[in-house]
């Protein structure tokens, strides 16, 4: 197995790495340019891996760089992991569109070409906006709120076209929120390492609107493996896998969950809705149970109480 992972310095990317570094792969070259992703995060897969990896500090929406890259390492695998995030795109949304399409049809023409055996591409729950009538299956509506939301769905899309047309080996894999180690506390933050790290710093939490919007929160090392059985099942091929815990969370309960595990009993600042915010995500993984015997394997409880241990550590040696 000679693998591309596109984003693998990021959050989910690195855990990815992780788990391919496990596999005993020939090669796996990582492609970031950085922009979220740390060198810090592939400390682990690279002593593991040691010759057999490389990171390319790049943009992998470059596609002559890519193809040579490809063709240079005999890449079998790409799973492609490089996002601008949804943050960004409520600052620079057309920016945050265009690069997420550029960076998906890099691979999909490379695939198409025969340079690469297999993609397994990283869609987004939240190109379904806001679910309707309970868990969300595959099947569910896309109503994308944001530029981000819209650029994964018409990834989504741009991969299945190519499937069907074109016969390229892929699948996609859509994950719902995910948490955990190292996901990113600074720009472009999301709400459990921002409110972990407000309360390290001795300031208040913030929770946008009523706190009742709802996500399904999962622990990324359960993504990152699923994400590696997406590769190794065949099944998957041409499909859309949704990957979560089945479990709706409100944003108040995720709140409260990290202020006690914390000892925090101060006051909690309420501020305006967030621009684009959905109001419900559930994941139905019953077709991930099917296809790749997926089961989250680390609760809530102990997932946060995970999260915040690894960012409490790393406050405290950044202190």
């Amino acid at each position: 197995m000679r693998v591309l992972v596109t984003g693998g310095a990021g959050f989910i990317g690195s855990h990815v790495v992780d788990e391919l570094a496990k596999k005993d792969p020939e090669v796996v070259i990582v492609v970031d340019n950085l922009f979220l992703g740390r060198e810090e995060n592939l400390v682990g897969a690279s002593e593991v891996l040691g010759s057999k990896f490389e990171l390319v500090k790049q943009d992998c929406a470059d596609y002559p760089l890519m193809k040579k890259l490809i063709g240079n390492h005999k890449i079998d695998v790409v799973f492609n992991w490089a996002v601008i995030p949804l943050p960004a795109s409520l600052e620079k949304p057309l920016w945050t569109w265009e690069q997420n399409i550029r960076m998906t049809q890099v691979f999909c023409e490379l695939a198409r070409e025969g340079e690469l055996e297999t993609l397994i591409h990283c869609s987004s729950s939240e190109a379904y906006g806001s679910g309707i009538g309970g868990a969300m299956p595959e099947t569910h509506t896309l109503d994308p709120k944001t530029s981000y939301a819209a650029s994964k769905a018409a990834t989504d899309h741009l991969v299945q076209s190519y499937i069907h047309t074109f016969e390229i080996d892929a699948s996609i894999i859509r994950p719902f929120n995910n948490y955990g180690p190292r996901q990113n506390e600074k720009t472009y933050a999301a709400v459990i390492p921002l409110t972990i790290i407000r309360i390290l710093k001795g300031e208040k939490p913030i929770i946008h609107g009523d706190g009742d919007q709802t996500r399904d929160f999962v622990y990324v090392t359960d993504t990152a493996k699923a994400a590696i059985k997406m590769l190794e099942s065949k099944n998957t091929r041409g499909k859309i896998v949704n990957i979560g815990s089945g479990r709706e969370t409100t944003i108040n309960e995720v709140i409260e969950q990290i202020c006690s595990i914390m000892g925090y009993d101060g006051e909690i600042e309420r501020t305006d809705p967030r621009p684009g915010d959905v109001r419900r995500h559930q994941a139905d993984i019953s077709l991930a149970r099917q296809l790749i015997d997926y089961e989250p394997q680390v609760s809530f409880e102990k997932g946060m109480e995970n999260t915040v241990d690894w960012f409490t550590k790393k406050f405290e040696d950044e202190d």
